[in-house]
C-alpha cells in the first residue's frame, strides 16, 4: 500500500510544470504579485517604433499641383485700359543763400538811428554788417545827418558820445544846440588820400567818415572849409574842439593842418595802428 500510494504523487510532481506553461498560454493572464515592501519593481520600457522604409521609385516633389487661376481673355470689343502719366512735379527753387549779420548794440540801445544794409563787398573792401546811420542821439534827443552815411557798427558805436560833446561846446559858446551835422564821405573803395597805389582806405571798410561842418538850432553853418580860420573865432574854436574830442573816441583823425586833402573836412576812422592797435593818429 505505501509503494503504491507514492507513484502517483511522484507523477504529479513531474507534470505540474508543463501544466502551467499550458494555462500560461490558454488560462487568464496570473495576476501580478506585488512586490515586498522596499523593492521597487522594474518598469518595461517600450522602444518608438521604427518607420517603415520608403518604397524606391517615389518622386521626390508632389505629383498632384495647386490648381492655377485661369487667365481670363481679354474683351476685343472693349479698348485696353490706359493709365494717364502723372503730371511731372515742378521743381524746387532752389533756397538762396543765408545772409548772416551782427545785430549792433547801439542801433538797440536808440543811441543812433540806423538801418542793417546788405553786406558790401567790392574787391578787397566791403564790410558784412554795415549800417546806413541818419541820426545821433545827444542829450536826449536825435540829431539828424544831413545825408546817411554807411559805416560799420564800431563806427555807429563811437558818433554818440562825440556828438554830445560838440553839442555841448556850441551850447556853451555858441548859445546855440547842433540842429544837424554835415557829412561827406562815408564808404567808398578807395587808396587812402585817393592815391593810386598803396594802402585801402578805411572808407573802404566802412570804418570812416567824413565831417564837413555843422548847422546849430539858431541856424547858423559851421563849416570847416569857411570857419576853420581864424582860430580865435567862436566857429574856428568849435571846430578844434570838435577836432580835438574826437581823438578820444577814434583811432584816426585828420583835419585841414593834416594835409591838403582834408582842407575841408574833418576825417574819422578805427583803423589799425601800431604792432597792437593801440596807437592813434590825431592831426
Amino acid at each position: 500500500m505505501l509503494a503504491t500510494s507514492l507513484v502517483p504523487a511522484a507523477g504529479q510532481d513531474f507534470l505540474g510544470p508543463l501544466e502551467d506553461f499550458v494555462d500560461s498560454l490558454t488560462g487568464p493572464p496570473a495576476k501580478s504579485q506585488p512586490a515586498p515592501q522596499g523593492v521597487q519593481r522594474p518598469v518595461a520600457v517600450t522602444p518608438p517604433p521604427v518607420p517603415r522604409p520608403r518604397p524606391p521609385g517615389l518622386p521626390d516633389v508632389p505629383s498632384v499641383q495647386p490648381p492655377v487661376a485661369p487667365v481670363e481673355a481679354p474683351d476685343e470689343a472693349e479698348p485696353p485700359v490706359v493709365e494717364p502719366e502723372a503730371a511731372p512735379l515742378p521743381e524746387a527753387e532752389p533756397e538762396p543763400d543765408r545772409v548772416y549779420q551782427t545785430a549792433c548794440p547801439a542801433v538797440i540801445m536808440g543811441l543812433v538811428a540806423a538801418e542793417t544794409a546788405p553786406p558790401l563787398s567790392e574787391g578787397i573792401c566791403g564790410e558784412q554788417s554795415p549800417l546806413t546811420v541818419t541820426g545821433v542821439m545827444s542829450r536826449g534827443r536825435m540829431v539828424p545827418l544831413s545825408s546817411p552815411v554807411t559805416t560799420n557798427c564800431e563806427m555807429a558805436s563811437a558818433l554818440p558820445g562825440w556828438v554830445e560833446d560838440v553839442d555841448g561846446y556850441a551850447e556853451a559858446m555858441l548859445d546855440s544846440r547842433l540842429a544837424e551835422i554835415s557829412t561827406g564821405t562815408s564808404y567808398m573803395c578807395r587808396n587812402r588820400n585817393s592815391a593810386d597805389a598803396g594802402f585801402t582806405s578805411e572808407h573802404g571798410f566802412a570804418n570812416a567818415m567824413d565831417v564837413i561842418g555843422f548847422t546849430l538850432e539858431d541856424g547858423r553853418n559851421v563849416a570847416v572849409e569857411a570857419n576853420w580860420l581864424p582860430a580865435a573865432a567862436p566857429e574856428g574854436r568849435l571846430l578844434r574842439l570838435a577836432h580835438d574830442a574826437a581823438c578820444g573816441g577814434f583811432t584816426t583823425v585828420l583835419g585841414p593842418e593834416a594835409n591838403a586833402e582834408h582842407h575841408d573836412h574833418l576825417h574819422l576812422d578805427l583803423g589799425c595802428h601800431g604792432q597792437s592797435c593801440t596807437a592813434r593818429i590825431c592831426e
